[in-house]
């Protein structure tokens, strides 16, 4: 029932913008699909969560690191809330694969929702708990606080938008 859902706690960064680290496969459609969204300010591709620092595509890719291609999200709470957001990144990503996404495979292209605040981890856990509800299968997207991200490098930032005919697991829709 709404009355049960948990509230956001409303901790904005100093511009008045909150934070979410989404790991949907290939960062590269994921960025493009959210920075279409009306409320998300900014997104930028990175590797998150993994075990060793300043990681490169190459060294993320060797499957080694424990990092995830992951887009930050930055939205501005006054016109787009968390659960939105991740209602639709549950439109965008096969919640019940695990390490793949369309014909991306390996544990880089996992699925993970980073939380840097912790008041936004029981309305993940209550999202998440619907939509297992409504899936075949077990979701096995990981939910975890953000524990390092570290920027991909420059061509992989807007990569949709500067190659409209790149590969992307995204439907074009």
């Amino acid at each position: 029932s709404p009355a049960a859902q948990p509230q956001a706690s409303q901790k904005p960064d100093a511009q008045g913008l909150r934070s979410l680290y989404l790991a949907g496969g290939c960062f590269w459609g994921t960025e493009h699909y959210f920075k279409q969204i009306d409320g998300v300010v900014a997104t930028e591709a990175g590797y998150a969560n993994g075990n060793t620092r300043n990681p490169t595509y190459e060294d993320v890719c060797s499957n080694e690191t424990g990092f995830a291609e992951t887009v930050h999200v930055q939205y501005d709470p006054a016109k787009v809330d968390l659960v939105f957001l991740l209602d639709m990144y549950f439109h965008a990503i096969d919640p019940t694969s695990l390490n793949q996404q369309g014909n991306d495979y390996g544990t880089q292209y996992r699925t993970g929702i980073y939380y840097v605040d912790a008041a936004d981890e029981p309305i993940i856990g209550h999202f998440l708990a619907e939509q297992q509800k409504k899936v075949n299968g077990t979701i096995c997207v990981e939910v975890l606080p953000l524990r390092n991200c570290y920027r991909a490098e420059d061509y992989h930032q807007n990569y949709l938008g500067k190659h409209p005919n790149g590969y992307c697991h995204l439907p074009r829709r």
